[in-house]
């Protein structure tokens, strides 16, 4: 080989090293041990004909009592405009849980399961509590920022008689969304 074409493989064989570099090792991607985070997350339904449709958002604050134990809160809002032949209602809810949530892994993609138990309220709900079992993924795109899809299995009931009798009658909750440590 000659020189230049030495120089233009180790010029190359850099450039992942130097893209890698502005990010440092990934022990610099996601939170420590005390950080805190705050996510915001949104979802979203409609019909073919878009005449009944759903949206929401959730807002998340979380402490982290290691880099991979999060304890949280969050608060959701939902609305939804169902028509159909003898029916044309607007609905709102909310939703309030306590959350913790267990992180797998170092690198920038951090798959996690949790659990959470609150209370649902608003029109078309029945106001009641709920727990729910739920898991996702997270992706730091740098490295105290991320990007995040979650599940959630969510199990209704009025009191704490009904909770293992309400499982088999829950429902699921998507979200996607973007969220922050500091």
């Amino acid at each position: 080989m000659n020189k230049r074409t030495t120089l233009l493989c180790v010029t190359l064989g850099l450039f992942p090293v130097a893209a890698f570099a502005q990010y440092g090792s990934t022990s610099n991607l996601g939170p420590a041990a005390g950080e805190r985070e705050f996510t915001l997350s949104g979802t979203g339904s409609s019909d073919k004909d878009f005449d009944s449709s759903s949206f929401g958002m959730s807002a998340d604050i979380g402490w982290y009592r290691s880099p991979e134990l999060l304890l949280g809160i969050r608060q959701s809002l939902n609305f939804a405009d169902i028509e159909g032949e003898d029916i044309s209602n607007d609905f709102w809810n909310g939703s309030t849980r306590g959350y913790v949530n267990y992180h797998f892994g170092q690198t920038a993609w951090r798959p996690f399961v949790g659990a959470s138990l609150g209370g649902v309220y608003g029109d078309g709900v029945n106001n009641s509590g709920f727990a729910g079992l739920e898991g996702g993924l997270k992706y730091y795109v740098m490295p105290k920022t991320f990007i995040m899809a979650r599940a959630e299995y969510q199990w209704f009931f009025d009191d704490g008689g009904d909770v293992d009798d309400q499982f088999d009658k829950g429902a699921w909750a998507y979200t996607f969304g973007l969220g922050y440590n500091f």
